[in-house]
């Protein structure tokens, strides 16, 4: 199985390659450099392995929540990599790719990235064994102040910048997590071995079919909005 994977949801611009078992991976925090730095990175990626565009089985994506040019430009260039080889395309939740970051300690997940706006992209998860997650509930954006466990979590992680921008807030609304860790982005090694287990049970999808999630359709606050505030 040879799946290349990218991740530019958040700050973070990144890309894998699930080969022979293993998974090569680039990482930058480069913000507005992903345009720029993708595929170099995948590049590089399968001449370290030694293989060639053609010798890819599919093509794995963060599809978001994000960042909306991060989002949309990872889904295009997926999109047009799987239709000029002929491949299918994994789409992967960032949040899950985001939760696999955090320790198998048997606690659930909650990985929450900073939306902006007063807003955070959230869900909770619980991890299974190989590199598998289960939604606890749905993706959500939301304001932190009323951000809420599933009801029946018992013990905790927190990760991702939602965490490091309203730790106060989640932090007097929550009880304590056993680990936590704001300075975590969404990462492709993390897509890549979520993409693994989806290919393995056939989940595959044609490129045109493979959607950005974007959880809402507002990319600023309006002046008054801001006044408001």
């Amino acid at each position: 199985m040879n799946l290349l994977a990218i991740e530019t949801s958040t700050e973070a611009c990144s890309v894998a390659l699930h080969h022979a078992g293993t998974i090569l991976a680039r990482s930058e925090l480069a913000p507005r450099r992903h345009a720029e730095l993708v595929l170099p990175m995948a590049e590089a990626l399968l001449a370290e392995a030694g293989l060639g565009r053609r010798q890819l089985d599919a093509i794995a994506v963060g599809r978001g929540p994000g960042a909306f040019t991060g989002v949309r430009l990872a889904v295009s260039i997926a999109q047009g990599m799987a239709l000029g080889l002929d491949l299918p395309v994994i789409p992967i939740s960032s949040l899950a790719a985001l939760a696999l970051d955090a320790p198998d300690n048997g606690a659930a997940v909650l990985a929450v990235i900073d939306a902006r706006m007063g807003e955070v992209y959230a869900a909770c998860y619980r991890r299974k064994p190989g590199d598998i997650l289960q939604a606890l509930d749905e993706e959500r954006v939301c304001a932190p102040d009323a951000l809420q466990l599933p009801p029946d979590v018992d013990g905790w992680n927190v990760i991702g910048s939602g965490w490091q921008t309203y730790r106060d807030t989640l932090s007097a609304r929550l009880p304590a997590p056993r680990w936590s860790d704001g300075e975590r982005y969404p990462q492709a090694r993390a897509v890549a071995a979520l993409a693994a287990a989806e290919f393995r049970a056939g989940h595959l999808l044609p490129p045109e079919q493979a959607l950005p999630l974007y959880l809402r359709d507002k990319v600023a606050l309006t002046l008054a909005e801001q006044r408001a505030r």
